[in-house]
């Protein structure tokens, strides 16, 4: 119902290549981990230093730092890429039960929307919280 999975493994191999070009430009390094999405927020925050993002930048940053953030989950909680009536043309990430839209708040945060983070209050950090609640049957 408005879920299905997705095969798509192009998606890890294009998470790997946001690793290089953030360590050569911004001298970050992004090790996959869930700490690394706050790493990868400061560098959304350098590009957008300067104003917009233009030209090709929005789509090629966006399409990086949207597959990274779906992959960091992947991997940590044994997740999987979806797709999903919400987020048409763009995987979703589902991890424990949750599912998340890492494009979107990558286009977000790269927009500049004020607020906005690639891990929000260490929402990936909390999932096997978030998880273990929204799952709990009523009392």
């Amino acid at each position: 119902m408005g879920r299905e999975r997705n095969e798509t493994t192009g998606l890890e191999f294009i998470a790997t290549q946001c690793v290089e070009p953030v360590e050569e430009r911004f001298g970050r390094r992004l090790g996959r981990s869930l700490g690394s999405l706050g790493e990868l927020d400061r560098v959304c925050a350098a590009l957008r230093a300067d104003g917009p993002l233009a030209e090709e930048r929005p789509e090629l940053w966006g399409k990086l730092v949207g597959t990274y953030t779906g992959e960091v989950p992947v991997r940590a909680y044994g997740g999987s890429r979806i797709t999903h009536e919400q987020s048409p043309g763009a995987s979703a990430v589902e991890a424990l039960g949750v599912t998340g839209f890492p494009f979107g708040i990558a286009h977000k945060v790269l927009s500049g929307e004020e607020s906005k983070s690639l891990d929000p209050c260490g929402r990936w950090r909390c999932l096997p919280v978030i998880a273990a609640d929204r799952f709990r049957p009523a009392e």
